[in-house]
Order: C-alpha cells, then structure tokens, then sequence
C-alpha cells in the first residue's frame, strides 16, 4: 500500500537556482581568455584573408574560414557563459544553463562543416594545382602559431572543468598545429616549387580537426539528449549513497547535465517507516554525498521498505 505522505520531495535551497559549484571555471578569467582570443583571431582573419586571396593559397584561405569558426565559437561560448549568470523565471526554471549544451554542440558541428569545405576544396586542387608563394604563406602562419599557441595557453587552466572550455582549447590547440603544417608546406613550396603539397596539407589539417571534434560532437550529443555525462558512473553513485545512514535501498535512479558544469540527480530512496522523521537528515547526507561526485542539485523521493514502487520504468 503506498503511503502518500512517505512520498517527500526533497530540495535543499542552498542547492538553488543560483549555486554554482566550485570546480566551475571562474567567470572572470574566463571571459578575458574569450575576448582576447576573439580579438587577436579576428585581427589574423583579415592578414590570411588578404594574403590567401593576394597568393591564392587554398590553405591560407581555408584555415582563414576555420579560424572564423573558431571566432564564432568562442563569441558563442563566451554568450553561454554569461546566460548561465541569468537567473531562473517562471518559464525557464533551470535558467539558461542549458545554453552552454546547445552551444558545445553548435560548435562541433561548425567544426564539421568546416571540414568538409577543406577537403572539397583539396581535392579540386589536386586536379588543379597552381603556382604559390611559398616564403609568405609560411610567414604568415608563423603568426598563426603564436596566435593560436597563446590563445590555447589562455584557456589551459580550465579546460577540464567545462566541455565548451575544453572545445575552445581544442580549436586553438588545433589551429596552431594546423597552421604549423601550413608553415610546413610553405617551405617545401619555397624551396621545391611541389605545389600539389598545399591540398596534401590541407587533407592532413582536416583529418587532424575531425580527430579532435568528433569526441566533442558524441560528448554534445550524449548532454543534449539528457544523457549521463561521461565522467559519471551510476553505478559508483549508487555505491555512495548506499553508504547513508538509514537508506535501505535506491533505485529510479536519473542523473543529467543541466549545464556544461552543473549536473542534476532524481532518485527514490527506500527507508523504514520508522525513519520518516529522519528523512531531512538522511537527505542532507545524501547531498554532501553527491556534491563530492559533482552533482549540484538533487531531488529525493521516500519509499517505504513494505510499499511497491508506483514508477515502474527504472525501479
């Protein structure tokens, strides 16, 4: 027999709309890393713009496109980041936490798009290769290196605690080796008149981003559809919370991202009649629990030992 008033829904206020946990990135660094690097990548646009078409280098151009890319993900990121500081409203009880989500996977699949005009783009090449200036196109991915390579070192310190974080750092990361490769090519250009080695890098250069996106894309995807985030374990969760005083059992187990950083549990938790009055506390306990495994906020319903669960999907 169910016992409507075993059924208690517990949440802790201090677990709030407005709790942000402690391993979050710090906003404040965060933002200068997203505008300095939205500054200095724009300024390198234009330079690879104006030389890419003055050359016609199809891998000036291309990292030119991708690194607009990387301008328009790191102005989205940077967006995502500032909604998570809106507070919750009636319509939008979460807030806009869940922004950073759509952003990362918005990203991810800019990246992809990207890649796919690098090698059309390619392979036209190979078929028609033409004559490049092999000294300047090196010259200025020179400047790509040190671009990107001081815009990687700006996010280096929080890139494991958010995934859009960790996707700016990727993109830098990646066009500093991209553009490596197309001081690579320059050189050999200079040096051998081999033109046909400007595709052959860009193919590389798209094989070396699809590497580094697609772990990206499937993290993305698993955050959007309200999957368990990667780093989460159900099963080591359960283990924890079994250790609580008082918890006979749990079961109905649900644990999702709200955000990039912040993650959310329902659970039903399984006491003794007797212990009804304990309930705050076992509660509180549980909570402490989560919040070492970062989970942020947490509802708990009580069962009692005799009852049936009235949920049938997950208990």
């Amino acid at each position: 027999m169910a016992h409507d008033h075993g059924h208690s829904h517990g949440h802790d206020h201090s677990h709030g709309f407005g709790h942000h946990h402690d391993h979050a990135p710090k906003l404040d660094h965060l933002n200068k890393a997203f505008i300095w690097g939205i500054i200095l990548n724009s300024a390198f646009v234009i330079i690879e713009v104006v030389v890419g078409f003055m050359q016609g280098s199809l891998s000036l151009l291309t990292d030119a496109g991708h690194n607009v890319s990387d301008i328009a993900s790191l102005a989205l990121a940077l967006l995502a980041f500032k909604l998570t500081k809106v507070s919750a409203n009636e319509k939008y009880t979460y807030g806009y936490k869940r922004s950073t989500i759509m952003v990362s996977l918005f990203n991810a699949i800019i990246l992809l798009v990207s890649i796919g005009f690098i090698v059309y783009e390619a392979i036209i090449r190979f078929t028609h290769p033409h004559p490049l200036e092999g000294g300047t196109i090196a010259w200025v991915a020179l400047i790509g290196i040190g671009v990107n390579g001081f815009t990687a070192y700006l996010f280096v310190q929080d890139k494991d605690k958010d995934i859009n974080v960790k996707g700016a750092y990727l993109h830098m990361a990646m066009d500093a080796i991209v553009s490596l490769g197309v001081v690579i090519s320059g050189v050999i250009i200079y040096f051998t008149h081999w033109y046909v080695i400007d595709s052959i890098v860009s193919l590389i250069i798209a094989v070396v981003i699809l590497g580094g996106t697609w772990g990206l894309l499937k993290h993305s995807i698993r955050l959007e559809m309200d999957g368990v985030p990667a780093e989460m374990d159900i099963k080591k969760i359960k283990q924890e919370l079994m250790k609580a005083k008082g918890v006979a059992d749990i079961h109905h187990i649900h644990v999702w991202a709200l955000s990039t950083t912040e993650n959310a549990l329902t659970a039903h938790v399984v006491i003794n009649p007797d212990d009804i009055s304990l309930f705050d506390k076992i509660k509180h306990d549980l909570r402490h629990r989560l919040e070492h495994l970062d989970i942020t906020h947490s509802t708990f319903e009580a069962e009692f030992v005799n009852e049936k669960c009235q949920q049938q999907e997950g208990c």
